[in-house]
């Protein structure tokens, strides 16, 4: 009797708390419904162009014609997976994408650090504001409005770079865009220089934190600014430092498309070719759906663990975590 009683009661409980979490579900729409219906939109964009095309993926195991569709195209398992490996073109892309991407990433985060130490370090407010907008006024402009600029800057016949090099320094003209390794360091700088300032932000805000006291207690010890910024500024800003690095590892294998796609050409093909490129024109221009969604599929299994590691990492040395 006591058994049945004390199931009945737990049945009575179990129904009580369904029903209690159903009404809060309701409350909490009825209440925040505009919240939802503003999100509404963004996730509908998310739904349809980063969760519709999944299915295609099954194109990596096929040989896809697009005439016989998904249903009917034969299925070669992994085939275009090791030809992926096989081919050296594929590998040298692999390789041109860690590199560039790997500068990118060790560049966009040193120098917005010196930046923010030095911007830090400014006592005219006016003068301060006015170099933090110039600053963040190229992380706004589009590639394609920014490749142009660059390819008229840069060009041998005239352009900007080269006549400034040629009158001060007696150089002859290089060419930045033709050349590959002068490419991979064009498109590092001009990365960095487009979005550094942008990137200072994070570090002005984790400034912006450092409890003032602490310069105070310098001051009344006698610590000038250099000693300031060494023993206070840089160890408060290593915490996020060691985030923001250990997070771009998940964007290590994203060179950037849209900046390469703007500015590169055939006769940089062999360093300055990058895994998004060469899914494009092996893809789209060549039609080879199924290579080309094989190498795309690796490039997001890939950056997928590396994202995985890289919150790891992020809670370990820093005790940085989203959820």
């Amino acid at each position: 009797m006591e058994n049945a009683q004390q199931i009945t009661r737990n049945a009575a409980i179990k129904k009580n708390k369904k029903t209690d979490k159903k009404t809060r579900i309701k409350w909490n729409f009825a209440r925040n419904w505009p919240l939802h219906l503003m999100v509404l939109p963004a996730f509908l964009v998310v739904l349809l162009f980063q969760y519709g095309p999944l299915p295609g993926l099954i194109m990596a195991f096929q040989q896809y014609k697009p005439w016989l569709g998904f249903t009917d195209s034969p299925f070669v398992g992994l085939d275009q997976f090791a030809k992926m490996w096989e081919f050296p073109q594929s590998r040298q892309v692999i390789l041109n994408t860690l590199i560039i991407a790997s500068l990118k990433v060790l560049f966009q985060l040193i120098v917005p650090f010196v930046f923010a130490l030095l911007l830090n370090e400014i006592r005219a407010i006016g003068y301060k504001r006015t170099i933090q907008t110039m600053v963040y006024l190229p992380h706004f402009l589009s590639w394609v409005i920014l490749g142009g600029i660059l390819i008229d800057m840069l060009s041998t016949d005239g352009g900007m770079v080269n006549r400034i090099l040629g009158a001060v320094f007696g150089i002859q003209p290089i060419f930045f865009l033709g050349n590959g390794d002068w490419f991979r360091f064009t498109i590092v700088v001009s990365d960095v220089w487009k979005d550094f300032g942008f990137a200072t932000i994070i570090f002005l805000a984790a400034l912006a934190g450092i409890d003032p006291s602490l310069y105070e207690a310098a001051v009344i010890d006698g610590c000038n600014r250099f000693k300031q910024v060494l023993y206070i500024t840089i160890p408060g800003l290593i915490p996020i430092a060691i985030v923001v690095g250990t997070l771009s590892l998940g964007s290590i294998l994203n060179a950037g498309f849209d900046q390469i796609f703007n500015l590169y050409n055939p006769l940089v093909y062999g360093k300055g070719d990058i895994i998004d490129t060469y899914v494009y024109r092996v893809g789209l221009l060549s039609g080879d759906y199924s290579f080309a969604t094989a190498v795309g599929m690796f490039k997001s299994v890939v950056s997928f663990i590396l994202i995985m590691i890289a919150y790891r990492m992020a809670y370990v040395f820093a005790n940085y975590r989203i959820f």
